[in-house]
Protein backbone atom coordinates (compact mmCIF):
# COMPACT_ATOMS: atom_id res chain seq x y z
CA UNK A 1 0.00 0.00 0.00
CA UNK A 2 0.89 3.50 -0.63
CA UNK A 3 1.44 7.10 1.09
CA UNK A 4 -1.41 8.56 -1.18
CA UNK A 5 -4.59 8.84 -0.05
CA UNK A 6 -8.09 8.92 -1.31
CA UNK A 7 -8.35 12.30 0.32
CA UNK A 8 -5.63 13.36 -1.58
CA UNK A 9 -5.91 11.87 -4.72
CA UNK A 10 -9.60 13.60 -4.89
CA UNK A 11 -7.69 16.78 -5.32
CA UNK A 12 -6.55 16.05 -8.34
CA UNK A 13 -8.87 18.40 -10.57
CA UNK A 14 -8.75 21.46 -8.43
CA UNK A 15 -8.12 24.49 -9.79
CA UNK A 16 -7.17 27.64 -8.14
CA UNK A 17 -8.65 30.95 -8.74
CA UNK A 18 -8.08 32.43 -12.04
CA UNK A 19 -5.07 36.13 -11.31
CA UNK A 20 -5.44 38.98 -13.65
CA UNK A 21 -2.10 41.02 -14.36
CA UNK A 22 -1.99 44.04 -16.02
CA UNK A 23 1.85 43.97 -18.06
CA UNK A 24 3.45 47.41 -18.50
CA UNK A 25 6.73 48.52 -20.17
CA UNK A 26 8.20 49.94 -17.15
CA UNK A 27 8.08 46.01 -15.64
CA UNK A 28 9.03 44.27 -18.57
CA UNK A 29 12.01 46.49 -18.68
CA UNK A 30 13.17 45.95 -15.28
CA UNK A 31 12.59 42.31 -15.63
CA UNK A 32 14.84 42.33 -18.91
CA UNK A 33 17.42 43.67 -16.83
CA UNK A 34 17.45 42.36 -14.00
CA UNK A 35 17.87 38.79 -16.16
CA UNK A 36 20.52 40.14 -18.17
CA UNK A 37 18.44 40.25 -21.59
CA UNK A 38 20.45 41.94 -24.63
CA UNK A 39 17.88 42.04 -27.03
CA UNK A 40 16.42 45.32 -27.66
CA UNK A 41 12.95 44.10 -27.56
CA UNK A 42 13.34 43.22 -24.37
CA UNK A 43 15.00 45.88 -22.83
CA UNK A 44 12.87 48.34 -24.74
CA UNK A 45 10.27 46.43 -22.54
CA UNK A 46 8.40 46.17 -26.06
CA UNK A 47 8.12 42.13 -25.46
CA UNK A 48 8.39 40.05 -22.44
CA UNK A 49 11.38 37.99 -22.14
CA UNK A 50 11.19 34.17 -21.59
CA UNK A 51 9.94 33.28 -18.12
CA UNK A 52 8.61 36.32 -17.30
CA UNK A 53 5.10 35.14 -16.52
CA UNK A 54 6.25 33.25 -13.82
CA UNK A 55 7.12 36.67 -12.09
CA UNK A 56 4.14 37.94 -13.14
CA UNK A 57 1.88 35.53 -11.21
CA UNK A 58 4.01 34.54 -8.16
CA UNK A 59 2.39 35.37 -4.76
CA UNK A 60 4.22 38.62 -3.10
CA UNK A 61 3.38 37.64 0.36
CA UNK A 62 5.56 38.37 3.93
CA UNK A 63 8.77 36.29 4.80
CA UNK A 64 6.45 34.38 7.41
CA UNK A 65 4.26 33.31 4.82
CA UNK A 66 7.08 31.27 3.33
CA UNK A 67 7.19 27.78 2.81
CA UNK A 68 11.17 26.44 4.31
CA UNK A 69 12.32 26.46 0.50
CA UNK A 70 11.88 29.76 -0.10
CA UNK A 71 8.19 29.70 -2.14
CA UNK A 72 5.14 30.87 -1.48
CA UNK A 73 2.68 28.11 0.01
CA UNK A 74 0.94 26.93 -2.41
CA UNK A 75 -3.06 26.44 -1.00
CA UNK A 76 -3.96 24.56 -4.26
CA UNK A 77 -2.06 21.94 -2.98
CA UNK A 78 -3.81 19.00 -0.71
CA UNK A 79 -1.67 18.48 2.38
CA UNK A 80 0.83 15.86 1.59
CA UNK A 81 2.17 12.82 3.51
CA UNK A 82 5.54 13.69 2.45
CA UNK A 83 7.15 17.29 2.99
CA UNK A 84 10.86 17.41 0.97
CA UNK A 85 10.35 19.42 -2.12
CA UNK A 86 12.51 18.80 -5.44
CA UNK A 87 12.23 20.18 -8.63
CA UNK A 88 10.70 17.58 -10.93
CA UNK A 89 10.38 19.55 -14.65
CA UNK A 90 9.11 22.20 -15.80
CA UNK A 91 7.44 22.50 -19.86
CA UNK A 92 6.34 25.66 -21.27
CA UNK A 93 4.49 26.06 -24.42
CA UNK A 94 4.59 30.08 -25.81
CA UNK A 95 1.79 30.72 -28.61
CA UNK A 96 1.34 34.41 -28.30
CA UNK A 97 4.06 37.08 -27.05
CA UNK A 98 3.51 38.74 -24.02
CA UNK A 99 3.28 42.87 -25.17
CA UNK A 100 3.04 45.76 -22.88
CA UNK A 101 -0.65 46.34 -22.38
CA UNK A 102 -1.68 43.16 -22.30
CA UNK A 103 -4.47 42.11 -19.88
CA UNK A 104 -3.35 38.11 -19.03
CA UNK A 105 -5.39 35.57 -16.56
CA UNK A 106 -3.40 33.11 -15.19
CA UNK A 107 -5.19 29.85 -14.18
CA UNK A 108 -3.59 26.94 -12.10
CA UNK A 109 -5.06 23.26 -11.98
CA UNK A 110 -3.57 20.30 -10.21
CA UNK A 111 -3.51 17.86 -12.91
CA UNK A 112 -1.78 15.39 -11.54
CA UNK A 113 -1.15 13.38 -7.95
CA UNK A 114 1.23 9.96 -8.37
CA UNK A 115 3.23 7.72 -6.24
CA UNK A 116 6.72 5.94 -7.51
CA UNK A 117 8.89 3.88 -5.09
CA UNK A 118 12.32 5.25 -4.95
CA UNK A 119 15.91 3.94 -3.18
CA UNK A 120 15.35 5.48 0.00
CA UNK A 121 10.95 5.17 0.03
CA UNK A 122 8.11 6.48 -1.44
CA UNK A 123 8.28 9.63 -3.88
CA UNK A 124 5.29 11.32 -4.87
CA UNK A 125 5.11 13.58 -7.93
CA UNK A 126 2.25 15.80 -8.78
CA UNK A 127 1.73 18.31 -11.86
CA UNK A 128 0.17 21.69 -11.99
CA UNK A 129 -0.60 23.15 -15.62
CA UNK A 130 -0.59 27.38 -15.71
CA UNK A 131 -2.85 28.65 -18.71
CA UNK A 132 -2.65 32.21 -19.41
CA UNK A 133 -4.77 33.68 -21.97
CA UNK A 134 -5.57 37.43 -23.30
CA UNK A 135 -8.33 38.85 -22.20
CA UNK A 136 -9.86 38.35 -25.43
CA UNK A 137 -9.96 34.87 -24.03
CA UNK A 138 -6.48 33.85 -27.03
CA UNK A 139 -4.40 31.29 -25.68
CA UNK A 140 -0.64 32.74 -24.48
CA UNK A 141 0.83 30.11 -23.12
CA UNK A 142 1.12 27.32 -21.08
CA UNK A 143 3.16 25.70 -18.42
CA UNK A 144 3.81 22.34 -16.41
CA UNK A 145 5.84 22.39 -13.42
CA UNK A 146 6.45 19.12 -12.00
CA UNK A 147 7.71 18.60 -8.50
CA UNK A 148 8.84 15.55 -6.68
CA UNK A 149 8.02 14.57 -2.56
CA UNK A 150 10.41 12.69 -0.35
Amino acid sequence: MGVLTDEVLAAVGRKGPPRTEVVNRRDLRKYAIATGQTQRRYIDGDEAPPLYHVALFWDVVPLSELSPDGVSIDRLLPRFPLEKAMAGGLDIQYFQKIRPGDVLTGTRTLTSIYEKAGRSGALIFYEVVLDVVRDDGTLVLTEKTTRLLR
